[in-house]
């Protein structure tokens, strides 16, 4: 049975009943990436939608065409917690009842905004697909209609809307890029993009990690992944439906994917040259551009999806970031073990510029040659080109250098 896809008129009635409803988030120009991509790049910043994300747009749409008999039955859900979100605010606003069933691992701030929306949040098994399967069965016992975060044409229209806004924006847009997951938001920006603009290119990102297109495509099918292993919480979903695998299939141009130190860069360069706060699964369009900006036509825009994200987390990826876009710097040392080598090496440290983070003193290791001892230190350096500067520096002194 061929899925029916949801047309530019569809987006249009959706966009219709959000007038006045969700915040026409700005579209802001980025320097940094133009002068990677060559031209015009603009970043779509659904991380300042109501609830942080661009989910609220398709949750709204779907309760607000509930029949009275399925809004009296309330709603249930399930969510890492952007959809959680969108559910929770969008029954509210509506007067519906809405039970949400979470993964034990969604982040605390999710799971507290979503209570604080006024849902009832449950948490349910260790990922996605357990909180799925808890939600379809509290459906079945309760009676409550069952809102699925992307397997919709109500969900998907809604999401459209913020193609809708993209082309009125940026009317001369040649690329645009979008996170996907189970593909909901690129399914609904795909055919509103293709009613008004079918010369736009539309290009799906997925994490590496939790790339399900790429074989379902292969097969003609939705084929589950073995698992899925990303930092991308809101993108990690182990495979399609029929419906948004038609809409990749018959209106995206392109899947992309990216790994786990390109989300982390990229939520880096977000934060640091764009001044925007953005969860990992948001990032996932910018990751694409910055590991191959080559690759988009300008003028590009890539939709930053949300910015719910854990300050754990944050803390971290933005470590792991600072790692892979060479700021941290981790060597190993061997110098002569006599009274004020150390200070010899934090000498020549200091005058290179370098912040030292740890030092570790290692004496036994079976490595070292007698007399000798390890000096283990992380630094905070400028970049590559600072880091290359302080080992050079280090080697001119006549200390054995080598990363760890």
């Amino acid at each position: 049975m061929t899925a029916e896809l949801v047309t530019g008129d569809d987006v249009a009635a959706a966009a219709a009943l959000l007038e006045g409803v969700v915040r026409r988030t700005p579209l802001e120009h980025s320097r940094a990436l133009a002068e990677r991509v060559g031209g015009p790049v603009h970043l779509k910043c659904e991380n300042l939608q109501h609830t942080g994300s661009f989910k609220f747009r398709g949750a709204y749409v779907r309760l607000s065409r509930l029949t009275a008999e399925e809004r009296a039955r309330g709603v249930v859900a399930a969510s890492a917690g952007n959809h959680a979100q969108g559910v929770a605010l969008a029954a509210r606003m509506l007067g519906v009842s809405a039970t949400v069933f979470m993964p034990e691992s969604a982040p605390l701030p999710k799971v507290a905004a979503t209570r604080g929306y006024g849902a009832d949040a449950r948490l349910a098994g260790v990922d996605l697909t357990a909180a799925l399967a808890a939600a379809v069965a509290h459906a079945e016992q309760t009676g409550a209609v069952f809102i699925h975060p992307f397997d919709h044409p109500d969900v998907i229209a809604g999401q459209g809307t913020v193609g809708t806004e993209v082309l009125e924006q940026c009317p001369g847009v040649a690329t645009l890029v979008v996170c996907t997951g189970g593909g909901g938001l690129v399914s609904g920006v795909a055919a509103a993009v293709r009613a008004q603009r079918p010369d736009v290119r539309v290009v799906a990102v997925q994490a590496a990690g939790a790339a399900a297109f790429p074989g379902s495509l292969a097969a003609g099918r939705p084929v589950p992944l073995p698992g899925v292993a990303t930092m991308a919480d809101g993108i990690a979903v182990g495979a399609p439906t029929d419906l948004t695998l038609a809409h990749v299939r018959d209106l995206v141009d392109e899947v992309r994917t990216v790994g786990e130190e390109d989300l982390s860069r990229a939520l880096l360069f977000c934060l640091e040259r764009a001044k925007l706060v953005v969860e990992p699964a948001g990032a996932a369009a910018v990751a694409a551009v910055l590991a191959e900006p080559g690759a988009f036509e300008p003028p590009v825009v890539a939709v930053v999806s949300g910015g719910n994200v854990d300050p754990v987390l944050m803390m971290k990826v933005v470590q792991h970031g600072m790692a892979a876009a060479g700021r941290y710097l981790r060597l190993r040392l061997a110098v002569p073990d006599r009274p004020g080598s150390l200070a010899a090496v934090l000498a020549v440290l200091a005058d290179a510029g370098a912040n030292v983070l740890e030092v570790e003193h290692e004496r036994t290791a079976t490595r070292l040659d007698l007399g000798q001892v390890e000096v283990f230190v992380v630094l905070e350096t400028r970049g590559p080109d600072h880091a290359r500067t302080v080992v050079a520096g280090l080697e001119r002194a006549g200390f054995a250098v080598c990363e760890a």
